[in-house]
């Protein structure tokens, strides 16, 4: 059976490679999820954070972004000290930060996964790769989605995050088409 190279022979990667990653997602609290994962995992790499995934839930309240939105400093102090997270002060905060507007968002749109998937105008953007290096780090609709979301007080949301976003969220589908998950994941 054939994967994506980056998914390497760890099981953690493996797991999240043959299950999650590059699924179509529309529930709003696994996207508020990855978004607070792909903001934590600025400057590092992915297995860093995924080793972490059960940390930053309990630390995030489940991924609960009306909760988060109403962490109080104290709490965040508390946050901080939590070694089940990668402890930079500036990610915890816009995760908070992040929280509050997704909110607005989901007060706008009805609902952040509307929002999000206007980026690709409602359907999976399908890629025909054959070598990673072929994979592109941002994209121009990854370009107007970050963009957008600067605007709207997003932190930790840059292009190259936003398309590892949207990568694994399954807004763009960059299996490789050698990859067993590559006709998988393919919206319907």
């Amino acid at each position: 059976m054939e994967r994506c190279s980056w998914s390497t022979n760890d099981p953690d990667y493996m797991k999240y490679h043959d299950t999650e990653w590059g699924v179509p997602v529309h529930d709003d609290g696994k996207l508020f999820e990855f978004l607070i994962l792909e903001g934590a995992q600025a400057g590092l790499s992915w297995i860093t954070i995924l080793k972490r995934r059960e940390g930053y839930k309990n630390a995030f309240a489940n991924f609960d972004p009306g909760k988060v939105a109403e962490f109080t400093p104290e709490k965040i102090e508390a946050i901080l000290k939590d070694p089940g997270i990668i402890r930079n002060k500036l990610k915890v905060n816009s995760a908070v930060t992040n929280a509050r507007a997704f909110l607005k968002i989901q007060e706008e749109f009805g609902s952040f996964d509307h929002y999000a998937w206007n980026f690709v105008d409602g359907c999976q953007k399908v890629n025909a790769f054959t070598h990673m290096d072929q994979v592109p780090a941002t994209t121009k609709e990854s370009d107007a989605f970050s963009k957008d979301m600067k605007q709207r007080g997003f932190k930790f949301t840059g292009s190259t995050i936003i398309y590892a976003y949207m990568q694994a969220t399954g807004m763009v589908n960059d299996h490789l088409v050698s990859c067993f998950r590559y006709h998988e994941v393919m919206a319907p």
